[in-house]
């Protein structure tokens, strides 16, 4: 029974290894604040050994991360530091996995869920107004609430996020809670407060839904600014951005003990599209995803019997609308690439798809033409009526626009 109960001890306090991954910033400052983020829950966690890794943006990447460690252990967690699961959890990360453990059979590897919506996460909410404002019930009556959250391409990572703001004021009683994004999609935060102003409180506290300073902070500040000195009867306060927080601690426990026991893991990493099945994986997923889809245009209309037969598309336009090309004007581009295809007559047989980063970031907008495997970077709307009319219609390069990954 001693040697039994031995055992059973030494595998209950046997460290996890736990690679938490955040987006990565160009920003020095935000990477710090991710790291000591991580530090400080690792403090109070002696359990896991803990290391960080990054999408994008800064080192050590995901996938360079995975092979060092997998050199060193036979178990290895991977932790999604994301709010939501957007593009980079729902593809970028299984992809990595599946990459490590095709070449590291013998590693066991389980990723974690995001954060995601959570009754955790509106206490943290909660904690970044009274920083700036002692709740009073009295007040709360005459305050609307404006979280804002960082939008995304991914209809589902907004949708939670619309989620998560009802759930907090359902917890918290203020006048109106209401959500805006800073970029990618709508509301914006101009058009929820120009809707504050017609709501006329007498004091509007906005909360920035996202993890660490930078751009975003400053930008939503030169917007509150502007708000404020048009409407300056209305008080305005800022709270401060997510950072550790104990709840928020008590949510990462919560998540990493969840897939050490099986019991949750990553939705898209346990995806039949994911794993290894049959074949399958060899041809889907990233680059190899955008291939399978064009190769579908054209096998398509031979399976029979088939319902919805349709002719291939004679050119297929991606375009990002990631944070990064999405703030220098890819969302607009997107509409004016439809507008002059409909106007020249050519909407039917070629399509433009909105797409989540496709890593070519601080060089978008990004615009990639399939089946011809042209990429063209920095376009503007000034550069569509070339690209339509020229390589589109006209079959002729924008040389001033290629992207040099063709070279």
């Amino acid at each position: 029974m001693n040697g039994i109960t031995e055992q059973l001890a030494s595998t209950v306090i046997r460290p996890t290894n736990v690679l938490v991954v955040g987006h990565g910033s160009r920003e020095g400052a935000a990477n710090r604040e991710f790291e000591n983020l991580v530090s400080a829950y690792q403090k109070t966690r002696p359990h896991y050994n803990i290391r960080t890794a990054y999408i994008e943006l800064t080192k050590p990447s995901l996938e360079t991360a995975l092979f060092q460690w997998a050199c060193e252990t036979d178990r290895l967690l991977i932790f999604p530091f994301f709010l939501f699961s957007a593009g980079h959890v729902k593809n970028d990360i299984p992809l990595a996995l599946w990459k490590a453990r095709k070449r590291f059979p013998q590693i066991q590897i389980n990723a974690t869920c995001a954060l995601g919506v959570h009754p955790y996460m509106t206490d943290v909410l909660f904690d970044r107004i009274e920083s700036v404002s002692p709740y009073d019930a009295k007040t709360a009556q005459r305050t609307v609430v404006l979280v804002v959250g960082r939008g995304s391409s991914d209809a589902d990572a907004n949708s939670d996020f619309c989620k998560l703001v009802r759930l907090f004021y359902e917890k918290r009683p203020f006048a109106h809670v209401l959500p805006a994004f800073i970029g990618i999609t709508k509301p914006s935060v101009e058009e929820s407060l120009e809707i504050v102003a017609r709501i006329r409180p007498e004091r509007l506290l906005i909360v920035p839904y996202f993890f660490f300073g930078g751009r975003l902070v400053n930008r939503l500040k030169d917007q509150l600014h502007t708000f404020s000195s048009q409407f300056p009867w209305i008080k305005t306060q800022l709270a401060p951005y997510l950072t550790e927080h104990p709840k928020l601690f008590a949510l990462m426990d919560e998540r990493l003990d969840s897939a050490v026991e099986h019991r949750s893991t990553l939705p898209c990493d346990t995806c039949q599209y994911r794993p290894e099945v049959s074949t399958l994986s060899e041809n889907v997923g990233g680059l190899k995803a955008l291939l399978w889809s064009l190769r579908h245009t054209y096998t398509h209309t031979q399976a029979m019997p088939h319902t919805h037969a349709h002719l291939p598309l004679r050119k297929h336009i991606l375009v990002c609308t990631n944070v990064d090309c999405a703030e220098r004007g890819s969302v607009s581009l997107v509409e004016n690439l439809r507008r002059t295809l409909k106007d020249r007559g050519c909407k039917k047989d070629i399509q433009v798809t909105r797409t989540s980063c496709m890593g070519r970031c601080g060089e978008g907008p990004t615009v990639a033409v399939y089946p011809d495997g042209i990429w063209y970077r920095n376009v503007t709307t000034n550069d569509v009526a070339d690209i339509v009319d020229d390589h589109l219609l006209g079959d002729r390069l924008v040389t001033r626009l290629v992207d040099n990954i063709m070279q």
